[in-house]
C-alpha cells in the first residue's frame, strides 16, 4: 500500500469515541473525526503547492470540487483517514495525498485514451465531409429542385382545380342542350379532363426523374457520412462497454461489480455520464483493495459553485442519488451501515393546529419536517390524516403543497366543487400567498424581485437547479423585514410555486446568495428549516369574498 495514502491525524483524536456505524451516505451528520479529517484536507488545499487549481475563491473564472473523507482502521489497528477527489482535479486524476480513481481515462497510452483519438478522427472526416463545396452544392441543387418542383406541381394543382370547375359550370350550362349536344360536349369535357390528368402524371413524373438525379448526387457525400456516423456509433459504444468493464467496484467481501452490471437494474438502465468518478466510491475502492476497515465518510464541497447547482464553500454534502446510489449500494453490502434516518421517523408528536373550518374547506398548520401526502417509506401525512378526520370528505382534499421542511398554512377542501374552485385559483394566481424567513447572514437591499428558472437534478433528486433551458418559470416578489444578530427577516410573495422555489431562490448567486438557515439541501442543517408559510388570502367558493387567513412563525 502506498502509504502516502492513508493519512494519520495531525490532530490528537485518541480521546474520540470511534463510530458503532458506517456512515449512511445519503443523510447523515458528520462524524466528529470526518469534521476533524475534512479540516486537515482543507488546510492542506490552502497550503498545498504540489498542483493548481483555480477553485474560483478569488475569480469568476474558476469552479470549486467536491471532496471526501473516509476515517478507516489499518492492519494495525492505528487509526487514519484518506481523501479524494471527484473527478479531475488540475487536469489529472493523479494527485499526491488523493487515492486514485478505479481506471484512469487520461492515461495517455491507455485503451480510452486511443480510443478517444479515434473517435476524434472520425469526427473531423465527418466535419470535413459536411464542410465540402461539392457536397454543400449537391445539398444546395437537390433542396432547389425540390423547391422548383413543388411550387410548379403547386401550381399546376390549381389549374386542374380550376378546369374541373370550368366543366362542372359547363355542365350544368348545357343542360337546356338537346341530349345529343349534350353527350358530344360531355365526351369533349371528359377527354379534356383525361388529357390534363394524364398531362400531370407526366409532369410528376418528370420532375420526379429530376429531383431523384439531384437525390443521387447527393447521396454519394450522405452514404459517406452515414457510414462513418455508423463507425462511430459503434466504435463509441464498444469504448463505453469496454470503459464499464474496467470499473469493478469492490464491497467488503471483495465481491466485484461492473458499472454496467450495477446500473441494469436501474430505471435508467445506462451508468450516467461520470459515474464511479465521485469521491464516496473512489474512497471505499481503495479502501477494499488494501484491506483498510470504513469507519465513516463525509463530503464537503471547496470552492465557487456552478452556475446552475448550489453548492456552498466548505460545506458537507450527502453523495448523489442519481449516480452514487446504484454503486454504493452495492459497495456497502455487507456493512453495519446506519439505517436512512428519514426511514425511521415518528410524527407522533406532529400536531396539525386547525386555523379555521366550514362545510366547504379547512385551514391548516402544518408543522415543520412533515410530508403534505405520503412518501415512499412515510405514510403519513397531512393527506391521510385529514381523509381521517373527515371520513365524508369527497374529492382530492389537498389543494396545494407545502415542503416536508416548511411550515404554515395549506387550506383543504372537503368536497370536489370547493377543490376545483380553489385548485383554479391557484392556477390563475388569485391565491396570495406571503412566507416568512430567517436568512443566514445581512441583505443590503430592501426588496425586489428573483426570476429564476429552476428543474429538478436528474442525478439528485429532490434538489432543484438554476436551468434556463430546460426550467420552469420561478418567479419570487421579496421585501426585508429587519436584521438582527446577523440574520435577515424577509418575507416571500411567490408568484409561482415551484418545488424549493424559495429555498432556490434564496440560496443561489444569482438570487439573494443567502440561504434560509436550517436549509439542509441548499444551505447548513440546523434545529429546522426557518421558513413558515404565514398568511394565505383566497376567494371563498361559496360568498365570493376574499378570506385571508394568518399563522405568524414561532421563530
Amino acid at each position: 500500500m502506498k502509504e502516502n495514502y492513508f493519512i494519520y491525524f495531525k490532530s490528537q483524536v485518541k480521546d474520540i469515541p470511534l463510530p458503532e456505524e458506517f456512515t449512511f451516505p445519503f443523510n447523515y451528520e458528520p462524524h466528529p473525526l470526518c469534521e476533524i479529517a475534512a479540516k486537515e484536507v482543507k488546510e492542506y488545499l490552502n497550503t498545498q503547492s504540489d498542483w493548481e487549481h483555480d477553485f474560483g475563491l478569488e475569480s469568476k473564472g474558476g469552479l470549486g470540487k467536491m471532496f471526501g473523507v473516509l476515517i478507516a482502521k489499518n492492519k494495525n489497528n492505528h487509526i487514519g483517514y484518506l481523501a479524494a477527489f471527484s473527478g479531475i482535479l488540475a487536469g489529472t486524476n493523479l494527485l499526491p495525498h488523493f487515492v486514485p480513481p478505479l481506471f484512469d481515462r487520461l492515461e495517455p497510452e491507455g485503451f480510452f485514451k486511443k480510443g478517444e483519438a479515434e473517435l476524434d478522427a472520425i469526427n473531423l472526416k465527418i466535419e470535413q465531409l459536411e464542410s465540402d463545396s461539392e457536397f454543400l452544392k449537391a445539398k444546395e441543387a437537390f433542396l432547389n429542385e425540390k423547391n422548383i418542383a413543388e411550387k410548379i406541381l403547386a401550381e399546376e394543382k390549381k389549374k386542374l382545380k380550376e378546369s374541373k370547375a370550368k366543366r362542372k359550370a359547363k355542365r350544368k350550362e348545357g343542360a337546356a342542350l338537346s341530349t345529343e349536344d349534350f353527350e358530344k360536349m360531355n365526351e369533349q369535357l371528359r377527354q379534356e379532363s383525361l388529357k390534363q390528368q394524364y398531362d400531370f402524371k407526366d409532369l410528376k413524373k418528370e420532375w420526379k426523374q429530376k429531383i431523384q438525379q439531384k437525390s443521387d448526387e447527393l447521396d454519394f457525400y450522405l452514404n459517406k457520412i452515414n457510414a462513418l456516423k455508423q463507425e462511430r456509433r459503434e466504435k463509441s459504444n464498444g469504448l463505453q462497454q469496454q470503459l464499464f468493464e474496467q470499473y469493478q467496484f469492490l464491497n467488503i467481501n471483495k465481491d466485484k461489480k461492473n458499472l454496467y452490471d450495477i446500473f441494469k437494474e436501474t430505471p435508467q438502465k445506462i451508468p450516467p455520464a461520470g459515474a464511479g468518478e465521485c469521491a464516496a466510491p473512489k474512497l471505499l475502492q481503495y479502501a477494499f483493495q488494501y484491506d483498510l476497515e470504513p469507519l465513516a465518510m463525509a463530503e464537503f464541497w471547496w470552492g465557487r459553485s456552478p452556475a446552475s447547482e448550489i453548492r456552498q464553500h466548505g460545506n458537507f454534502y450527502p453523495a448523489c442519488r442519481g449516480k452514487c446510489e446504484p454503486i454504493l449500494t452495492h459497495m456497502l453490502s455487507g456493512m453495519n451501515v446506519a439505517p436512512n434516518p428519514m426511514a425511521h421517523l415518528s410524527f407522533e408528536n406532529k400536531k396539525l393546529e386547525i386555523i379555521y373550518e366550514d362545510t366547504n374547506y379547512i385551514i391548516i398548520n402544518k408543522p415543520p419536517d412533515f410530508l403534505s401526502v405520503p412518501g415512499k417509506q412515510i405514510s403519513d401525512s397531512v393527506l391521510t390524516r385529514m381523509a381521517k378526520r373527515y371520513p365524508e370528505a369527497s374529492g382530492p382534499l389537498i389543494v396545494h403543497r407545502l415542503d416536508y421542511s416548511t411550515s404554515g398554512l395549506m387550506v383543504i377542501a372537503l368536497n370536489e366543487k370547493t377543490y376545483k374552485e380553489l385548485q383554479y385559483q391557484f392556477i390563475k394566481r388569485i391565491v396570495k400567498k406571503r412566507y416568512v424567513a430567517l436568512l443566514n447572514g445581512i441583505l443590503e437591499q430592501e426588496e425586489g424581485t428573483i426570476d429564476l428558472p429552476v428543474r429538478v437534478d436528474l442525478d439528485n433528486r429532490p434538489r432543484q437547479l438554476v436551468c434556463y433551458e430546460y426550467g420552469k418559470s420561478a418567479r419570487t416578489i421579496w421585501k426585508r423585514v429587519d436584521i438582527e444578530n446577523n440574520k435577515t427577516r424577509i418575507h416571500f410573495f411567490p408568484v409561482t410555486g415551484r418545488t424549493h422555489q424559495l429555498r432556490v431562490h434564496a440560496a443561489h448567486p444569482s438570487g439573494l446568495n443567502l440561504s434560509i438557515i436550517g436549509d439542509d439541501l441548499y444551505g447548513k442543517k440546523s434545529d429546522r428549516l426557518y421558513l413558515h408559510a404565514e398568511e394565505l388570502s383566497f376567494n371563498d367558493p361559496e360568498t365570493k369574498t376574499e378570506k385571508t387567513f394568518i399563522s405568524k412563525a414561532i421563530f
